[in-house]
């Protein structure tokens, strides 16, 4: 049997059919601009019965489109973030591939963003997701001034900023709250990047479980900026003196070298230990460590839902917060 290979017809070949101008076809599959109602009726009839699929291409030349989404990730990030981001990736490419888009990754550092701008100054994206926050915020800084719709996976101080993030502030909190609900009121703080914002909600929550169980934290018991093995070393072998009862983590891997050093005969003391993300360095881990899980597709495919309501001219809410459990595991 022959099969004959099915053409996708074009604009051009409708109007050529229906013995009308392009522009009346143009003007009846968009809905825009004056035609009769009958011709309009007798255009969308005849592309259905065919088959007619838009070109993305034309269709985003004729309204000014380019139907890319661009997705900054940080230049540094450890090894053990990578699954999140992948994850957040995966969702946000599931929203924007139902949609029609297509994602342009950009890597970049705070201090260099050449790379965003790039692609903003050469059109190739009608919006920007931005996967990590900064209090001093170049990226957000650049968008706002070139008046670029964007969200944020992650919180900002900065005015008007959409942000999509997973509520972090109320979940350190519930972890911190519940350490000193076990009896541990000298609770060690270790790692966090503190230009990062992701740092900043983590630490409001701790000290908001303090406020809250009218206790005082000891700033000699914060650690931040630690992520190297030795200097996490040495800040734990320094919590006896410090007379610490708990070590809360930024991180799984704050988490793991922890652990590593508790392991060694002469760093074994009654501490507890908890992490504020439980990542795959703790999934996998044989020691079980109580930590906070973060659904990282679901802050992708929402945050990229939010920027194709935004680009679509809806209103959406400035922020919104995602959910968040903890995982006990004594």
């Amino acid at each position: 049997m022959d099969f004959e290979e099915k053409k996708n017809i074009t604009i051009a070949d409708v109007a050529q059919a229906l013995g009308v101008s392009k522009t009346t076809v143009s003007r009846a599959i968009s809905g825009k601009g004056r035609i009769g109602e009958a011709t309009r009726a007798r255009v969308l009839s005849y592309i259905a019965e065919h088959g007619y699929r838009p070109n993305l291409v034309a269709k985003g030349l004729a309204q000014s489109k380019t139907y890319n989404v661009c997705v900054v990730m940080p230049e540094h990030y450890g090894m053990s973030e990578l699954s999140f981001f992948q994850e957040c990736l995966f969702g946000i490419e599931k929203a924007g591939g139902a949609a029609g888009y297509d994602v342009l990754l950009s890597i970049c550092d705070n201090r260099d963003i050449s790379s965003l701008v790039r692609i903003i100054e050469n059109g190739k994206a009608d919006g920007v997701i931005l996967m990590c926050s900064f209090v001093k915020d170049a990226q957000v800084e650049f968008l706002q001034e070139r008046g670029i719709p964007f969200v944020m996976t992650g919180s900002s101080d900065y005015p008007g900023v959409v942000q999509i993030d997973h509520d972090h502030r109320s979940a350190c909190r519930e972890l911190t709250a519940w350490l000193l609900q076990k009896g541990r009121e000298r609770i060690a703080l270790i790692g966090g990047n503190e230009t990062h914002m992701v740092t900043k909600m983590r630490m409001a929550g701790f000290l908001d479980a303090y406020r809250a169980a009218k206790r005082e934290a000891d700033p000699a018991l914060f650690f931040p900026g630690l992520y190297q093995a030795a200097s996490i070393e040495a800040a734990v072998r320094s919590l006896p003196a410090l007379h610490a009862d708990a070590v809360l983590c930024m991180d799984d891997l704050v988490a793991s070298h922890v652990l590593r050093t508790l392991r060694e005969p002469d760093a074994q003391g009654a501490l507890m230990l908890a992490s504020f993300y439980n990542g795959i360095l703790l999934e996998n881990h044989v020691t079980p460590v109580t930590a906070i899980s973060f659904n990282a597709r679901s802050l992708g495919m929402t945050a990229c839902g939010t920027l194709l309501d935004l680009l679509g001219g809806g209103s959406v809410s400035e922020r919104t917060l995602l959910p968040y459990e903890i995982i006990y595991r004594e």
